[in-house]
């Protein structure tokens, strides 16, 4: 698959993430975000894990959970706390400077030289995403920025962290996203549980916008996600990233019946054109991504073997039920 294909693929995953808003405030139960984080990454991570029949062995157990701590059991708790404590293009604006976190990791970490024209793509992007979520009313609290801007950089670490341990020989992304889910989700139960006691009651859309969350939202968004993380430079998929805001405001358009000034159209165009060219300045083909040699286990018989998962090392979903 050549390099536009993947970054299309990859930036799937932005604008699946865009449309959480509207469907947690039209189908989902109020204040709830915690449970709603359990229930997009749990379910799904263990539906990916089981689809790919194989489970981590040796260091590959604290490194998923690592990054499954990074990537989901801190970063949903924390972008939800800026969300409740910021007005939502504030939140929206921190996310967005994302990018910047993992330009500077990846070129500590990764060794992917931070170009200019990559840095200034993504202060540009996040300008435009500015021009579309904030007002003028738009307040500050110092713990809701500082938990947007925590949360922004674990998942920056998490994306720069993926690249640099990649994954065993035989694994693909698909068990690596659902082993990731699976820790972030375990991660965020107690959290849930001190903060929003006891799971509400669902009704028939509770259920089905659950069912969206965890299956195309997370669990396919997730997989296209560290799939492109595997393919390109770090930096290159986190400037898809602000596609997720602009998703969101034509959904809010489209959907909810929100308005869209020509000042947001402005940004909106300036973002999308910052993310077009950053990836052109971080077009450069990163070296083939070497895995760990790490034998997979197969326990009880049950998952698979190293020879049977290494057939296919992208562990693709359209050899599985699961598609988008």
């Amino acid at each position: 698959m050549n390099r536009a294909a993947t970054v299309a693929l990859t930036a799937l995953a932005p604008v699946s993430w865009g449309s959480t808003y509207a469907v947690a405030s039209e189908l989902l139960p109020p204040d709830r975000p915690l449970f709603t984080g359990v229930m997009r990454a749990l379910p799904a991570g263990l539906l990916l894990t089981a689809l790919a029949r194989t489970l981590p062995t040796g260091r590959w157990w604290w490194k998923s959970a690592v990054l499954g701590g990074l990537n989901i059991g801190a970063f949903f708790p924390l972008l939800f706390l800026s969300a409740y404590r910021l007005p939502g293009g504030v939140a929206a604006v921190l996310g967005a400077a994302g990018p910047l976190f993992v330009v500077g990791l990846a070129a500590l970490l990764l060794g992917e030289r931070a170009r200019l024209r990559t840095v200034l793509a993504a202060v540009v992007a996040a300008f435009g995403v500015s021009m579309v979520v904030l007002t003028a009313e738009a307040g500050i609290d110092l713990v809701g920025v500082v938990a947007g801007v925590v949360s922004s950089a674990s998942m920056g670490a998490g994306t720069v962290m993926t690249k640099r341990w990649g994954r065993p020989r035989g694994v693909g992304p698909l068990a690596m996203t659902g082993w990731q889910l699976t820790a972030g989700g375990l991660m965020i139960i107690p959290v849930a549980v001190l903060v929003e006691g006891a799971p509400p009651a669902l009704d028939g859309g509770a259920f089905l916008g659950y069912g969206y969350m965890m299956l195309v939202n997370t669990g396919v968004a997730y997989w296209l996600w560290f799939r492109g993380i595997g393919q390109l430079t770090a930096t290159s998929v986190t400037l898809l990233g602000p596609l997720s805001p602009l998703t969101a405001a034509v959904i809010g358009w489209a959907a909810l019946g929100q308005t869209l000034t020509s000042v947001q159209l402005l940004g909106m165009t300036i973002a999308f054109g910052a993310t077009v060219a950053g990836q052109l300045a971080s077009g450069s083909r990163p070296p083939k991504e070497e895995p760990a040699r790490e034998a997979v286990s197969a326990p009880g018989g049950s998952f698979s073997s190293t020879e049977e998962t290494d057939r296919n090392d992208s562990m693709d979903l359209m050899g599985h039920a699961v598609r988008r």
